[in-house]
């Protein structure tokens, strides 16, 4: 492991760590294949959710300990109508992330053949471009 001062050698390590395959060949529980991988994301995403309740836990824990805040605070937090309209705001701004793709699709089906995706675009450009020289 490298120098977790060195934040550049630490991401090196973790995307590293990230990407390493476990031997023998991966198994598969689906059919398809694109189920395996939504399903493979979802328990990324559900890991992930766990480390970071996981830390939330520490953090309350801590506070609470050092006299700085209680957890019935937390519980009873009502947040008010700017707080809550920037919740909502976050919250809509993720799932559109989550949701891209969802909508790309549906953007793709609505357009109907008349529009070309930017691949194909790209392809008579570079065509067009060849043919001028």
């Amino acid at each position: 492991m490298s120098d977790p001062a060195d934040p550049a050698a630490a991401l090196a390590d973790y995307l590293r760590l990230a990407g390493a395959r476990s031997k023998g060949r991966r198994p598969w529980f689906f059919e398809n294949r694109d189920a395996e991988r939504v399903l493979g994301i979802a328990m990324a995403l559900a890991q992930e959710l766990s480390v970071t309740r996981d830390r939330l836990d520490t953090l309350e824990r801590l506070l609470e300990q050092a006299g700085l805040l209680r957890r019935a605070d937390i519980e009873s937090y009502a947040p008010d109508a700017a707080a809550a309209a920037e919740r909502g705001r976050r919250t809509q701004e993720y799932l559109a992330v989550l949701l891209r793709v969802v909508q790309q699709e549906l953007e793709e089906s609505e357009a109907g053949p008349e529009e070309r995706s930017s691949e194909e675009v790209a392809r008579e450009l570079g065509g067009a471009e060849a043919e001028s020289q």
